[in-house]
């Protein structure tokens, strides 16, 4: 007999990703929600019940789903900046690839067998030539850096468990998603804080970015989080998804929209640090399997997002709380 009330867990729920898709599952589709996060982490309010876990510890992973009975499992706990995986290679393999390892034992371990999303990136498939874009869940997997060798793993992991131990796992390779309230370690909102900072008289009037030729599939994180519950729903175990908005967008063409949303005179340089070892020029998502298989498709243009996130900046950054 059918549930006729559905719980979600979402593990690692203090990024950016988890408030979204908090509310998403609670006011849209009226589940109970369960969410974890690591003791020094500090949540945002949400409707969900809230506890701590590190996923390095398989055993308090294991005691979590035996009492919490999740019908919904996301998996979201991750090192999910490439930077930040440059600068931390070990912590990257600890948190991506072993966490989502203790994870997927501890399912094994259930009486039951939960719908669980594993996250993934678009990343996945490193250094594609722009004559294989746009790509597809097929594509031979070709990580440019260390996060995305984790995911790739994960990926991995997720799909020979699914099809070894009977699981119910789905794969999702998200690319770029972005939106209010991310952090400004990623592109789109750094330029955002960059704009505003400038604005307010807080630094000088020069951006600092990049490379600016690479071209990125970006996604409103709202968009997204529609994504991953829809294949919760309807994707097909053991297989992997893209999500994403099918279409590459050059970074300076994102600069140049942030930039001409503000009334400001501002000078664009080059940081070097900005600069990433290895780039890779175009990343760019197919989602025709998404869309058979849910249909799910974006619905947030790009430019309401820059919109919003600048606003979202605006109302952080303005000394009085007002928006500029």
């Amino acid at each position: 007999m059918q549930p006729t009330h559905k719980k979600a867990l979402v593990i690692g729920a203090a990024g950016f990703v988890g408030k979204y898709l908090v509310r998403h599952l609670h006011d849209d589709k009226g589940m109970e929600v369960v969410v974890t996060k690591l003791p020094h982490e500090v949540l945002v309010p949400m409707p969900a019940k809230v506890c701590e876990l590190n996923i390095l510890e398989k055993e308090s992973i294991i005691d979590l789903l035996f009492s919490e009975r999740p019908d919904e499992i996301y998996h979201l706990a991750a090192i999910s900046s490439v930077s930040v995986a440059w600068r931390n290679p070990q912590l990257t393999v600890d948190v991506n690839v072993k966490g989502a390892v203790n994870l997927l034992e501890a399912l094994r371990e259930l009486f039951y067998k939960p719908r669980v999303i594993l996250v993934g990136s678009g990343e996945e498939y490193g250094h594609i030539k722009p004559g294989d874009t746009p790509i597809k869940e097929d594509t031979l997997l070709d990580p440019g850096n260390i996060y995305a060798a984790t995911k790739a793993a994960q990926n991995m992991l997720g799909r020979i468990y699914a099809d070894a131990y009977d699981l119910e796992l789905i794969m999702v390779r998200a690319f770029n998603h972005i939106g209010p309230g991310q952090l400004p370690i990623f592109v789109v909102s750094d330029f955002c804080k960059q704009v505003v900072d400038i604005e307010l008289g807080k630094k000088e009037p020069v951006m600092y970015v990049g490379n600016l030729s690479a071209k990125r599939d970006f996604t409103d994180v709202r968009d997204v989080v529609r994504a991953y519950a829809a294949l919760a729903e309807s994707g097909v175990k053991g297989e992997s998804y893209n999500v994403g908005s099918g279409h590459a967008v050059e970074i300076r063409q994102i600069l140049d929209l942030i930039i001409s949303r503000s009334s400001a005179d501002i000078r664009v340089e080059i940081d070097p640090a900005k600069i990433r070892p290895v780039d890779v020029p175009i990343i760019e998502a197919d989602i025709s399997k998404i869309k058979a298989a849910t249909g799910w498709e974006p619905k947030i243009p790009i430019e309401q997002t820059i919109d919003e996130t600048l606003a979202d900046w605006r109302r952080k950054e303005s000394e009085d709380g007002e928006t500029v």
